[in-house]
């Protein structure tokens, strides 16, 4: 999320290698306010979403809170071309500022429209209109961070400080007291909803010093879709399809097979992996191993410990500490990728394109499991998941083999 003093240069070789450039002290200072604000923010929407979520399943069970996180997903897709209009017009103080103010309204009122028992269609709705413009937000802020240093590991670090403070905001809202009648008393709602919307504000203050600009500003004609790396998307919303489903259901997965006590320490398993992940981002990068292979590899990573989580506790703890390193560490690779290889002014709209074909993988897994699995045979789905996965990762080795010796020949 951090900016660079030079409003006019946004990615490239050129932001890579900003953090070493002349004025590097004043853009780690503004890299670790915003990184602060960001991460205010993502402690409370994680306190806010998992109590969200912990309602849900109990007033509508498995089936209502995996249309929500659907809804959310789609949220997140479609900002990438809502995005990609606002950036060609808004500078991002203005993408971003905005962006936050509609969506503490909208956190607000999908929680309190699903305490008062608002219409379920309504409530997905409004789920999925406030993603929207959070992600819309999210996008310009991560293009702060590639323009800084756009490494993988970098991208990565700044994504497991996401994921780790997201845990404890899961953690702390599963281990609120809730009263006899299941729900949690009226203090408790008011004070997580206070938490989930005040939360935004350093992300608001923060925003009134961004430097970066529209994309019209810095190149000559607007980004068009026809542009962007639609090949590299494709690839990671199917690695997202394939590996996601079970971690993105995980408070509601946790609830139905071990009870909302569970929770805490799935959120914690995830985000002990997180903390980790660079490490095996560093691995991966000495190996040179191409994305046709990475990718699925980080997808098993994801999955395969779901094979465990139906028997026993200790068995969701490992799928959750598997998914926190790998879902991290692949979202920084392929950010980092997606940025390196974007065009000057464009950085924006690219990463929210990227998160948007993931999320559409994601959306799909996650609505697929309780019509298909369901809780107690997720265990089953996701041997399957990991089983394709290996065999991807396998083809896309061959492919590259036979592709170099047809070079060499």
């Amino acid at each position: 999320m951090p900016v660079l003093p030079r409003h006019a240069l946004a990615v490239g070789s050129a932001g890579r290698h900003a953090a070493a450039a002349p004025g590097g002290r004043h853009r780690a200072g503004r890299l670790r306010e915003l990184l602060v604000a960001g991460l205010v923010d993502s402690f409370g929407l994680s306190l806010g979403w998992t109590m969200f979520t912990l309602l849900a399943v109990l007033v509508g069970g498995l089936a209502d809170a995996a249309l929500y996180n659907a809804a959310m997903l789609v949220g997140v897709v479609l900002s990438a071309p809502v995005t990609t209009w606002l950036a060609n017009r808004w500078p991002g103080r203005l993408l971003v500022r905005a962006a936050a103010g509609v969506e503490a309204l909208l956190r607000i009122a999908t929680l309190v429209g699903l305490v008062l028992g608002w219409p379920v269609p309504l409530i997905a709705f409004g789920v999925l209109v406030m993603y929207t413009v959070a992600w819309v937000g999210y996008a310009g802020m991560r293009a702060e961070v590639a323009a800084v240093d756009g490494r993988d590991r970098a991208m990565t670090g700044y994504a497991l400080s996401i994921a780790a403070v997201e845990a404890g905001g899961t953690g702390l809202a599963a281990l609120l007291p809730f009263g006899g009648s299941g729900l949690p008393s009226t203090p408790v709602l008011t004070v997580v909803a206070i938490a989930y919307t005040a939360c935004l504000i350093p992300t608001f203050v923060s925003a009134t010093r961004a430097r970066v600009p529209s994309a019209c500003t810095v190149a000559a004609t607007p980004l068009v879709v026809g542009k962007l790396p639609l090949r590299m998307f494709l690839g990671g919303g199917l690695v997202m399809l394939l590996g996601s489903g079970p971690t993105l259901l995980s408070v509601a997965l946790a609830t139905e097979l071990h009870g909302r006590t569970a929770v805490a320490g799935a959120a914690l398993a995830f985000s002990m992996g997180a903390l980790v992940s660079p490490v095996a981002v560093d691995v991966v990068t000495r190996l040179r191993l191409p994305p046709p292979v990475a990718w699925p590899l980080w997808a098993v990573g994801m999955v395969i410990g779901w094979v465990l989580a139906p028997a026993h506790v200790a068995g969701l703890l490992v799928a959750q500490f598997l998914s926190g390193l790998s879902l991290t560490a692949f979202e920084g690779v392929m950010d980092a990728r997606v940025a390196s290889r974007a065009e000057p002014g464009t950085v924006t709209t690219a990463l929210a394109w990227s998160a948007a074909t993931r999320s559409l993988g994601s959306a799909l897994a996650v609505r697929a499991i309780p019509m298909m699995a369901g809780a107690a045979a997720v265990g089953a789905a996701a041997g399957v998941a990991a089983g394709v996965l290996v065999l991807a990762a396998g083809g896309g080795a061959a492919l590259i083999m036979a592709s170099r010796s047809r070079s060499l020949a």
